[in-house]
């Protein structure tokens, strides 16, 4: 087995959580060639990987079949000897046919899963990672333990990352990051439930810094005229996804939602404050470091309501955010970083 493909076109957290099974295959087969498949959007956060030979990308919103079939042609002409397939989209199922792989793997949940020669039970109990290293069971390799991804950040990015915080003139290990987006509306803390926390740590002294991509720069605004203190800095649209890795990294502590940052934030080794809505951890997405904490109400008939959230709370109330106590938030990430 020389030549793998794994095909993960999802959102950023989904190939984050994909990079430790690139880690245990290229472990296991050190001379072998691992090659990713994924969207514009994320190829930033594994361009400096040594363990990827070749990053493909492939903008599946384009609709285009043509694009698809061709894409299908380049792949059978690169002879994989294995494809792998932890995305569960139709399209991805049609791409693994048409790449011809001597062995092709999938989840039994996937769509199309006839496609693959070997498909893997889909099981919900686990933390995603080790959902993703399942995978590898047909190939002999069998982890039952979670592997925590890791982040190549270039140091390119590093240095710049070093010249904002010194811009800012924040201190490492002694500022919070925040990064309140996501692409479902009801997994976002509310603005106003954000804005109290920051409050609070500044009200402590404590600096915070807001991350985020450009579709968070509207909210990012209000947030920061909500607070208006010297303590909050507003990064949000500014970085790539290395920077703001880098950013996270050098932070003492991460406040954010059920998204992609938590999972760079495990992936850099920073504390991860996270907040839950309308998703449970029982998904599989929860933060797992020995410091790690989220807040989220239980109880709830309602939640949750989703895998990946909505567009709009479906009783108009949002009380699976609303009813989470944002002092209390405060006062453990006011704890949390004085003791660091």
């Amino acid at each position: 087995m020389e030549r793998f493909l794994i095909i993960q076109t999802a959102f950023l957290g989904d190939l984050v959580l994909t990079l430790p099974m690139i880690q245990v295959l290229k472990d296991q087969f050190p001379q072998s060639s691992i090659d990713l498949l994924m969207i514009p959007s994320t190829h930033d956060a594994v361009k400096d990987n040594p363990l990827i030979a070749e990053t493909i990308i492939y903008d599946k919103r384009s609709g285009n079949t043509g694009d698809l079939l061709s894409l299908g042609r380049k792949l059978k002409q690169k002879s994989y000897d294995v494809l792998i397939s932890p995305h569960r989209s139709a399209r991805s199922a049609v791409l693994s046919k048409l790449a011809g792989a001597k062995k092709s793997i999938s989840f039994d949940t996937s769509s199309l899963s006839f496609l693959y020669g070997d498909t893997v039970k889909y099981r919900n109990d686990i933390h995603e990672i080790m959902r993703n290293l399942d995978l590898l069971r047909p190939l002999g390799i069998v982890m039952n333990e979670i592997v925590k991804p890791d982040m190549y950040i270039g140091e390119t990015e590093k240095n710049i990352a070093s010249r904002i915080i010194q811009d800012l003139e924040l201190t490492d290990r002694r500022f919070v990051a925040v990064a309140h987006g996501s692409v479902w509306n009801t997994k976002r803390f509310p603005e106003e439930k954000f804005s109290s926390v920051i409050k609070e740590l500044a009200d402590s002294g404590i600096d915070s810094v807001l991350v985020g991509g450009k579709e968070d720069t509207a909210s990012s605004e209000r947030i920061c005229s909500q607070v208006n203190s010297t303590y909050l800095r507003n990064l949000t649209g500014k970085l790539s996804i290395q920077v703001s890795s880098e950013i996270i990294r050098r932070a003492s502590l991460l406040l954010t939602n059920d998204s992609a940052p938590l999972h760079i934030g495990n992936a850099v080794n920073t504390t991860v404050f996270a907040v839950f809505g309308s998703t449970v951890t029982n998904f599989g997405f929860f933060p797992y470091g020995r410091e790690d904490r989220v807040y989220q109400v239980n109880g709830l008939e309602c939640r949750p309501c989703g895998i990946h959230g909505k567009t709009k709370c479906p009783l108009g109330t949002l009380e699976c955010m609303y009813r989470i106590d944002d002092a209390k938030i405060a006062a453990d990430i006011i704890e949390s970083v004085r003791k660091k």
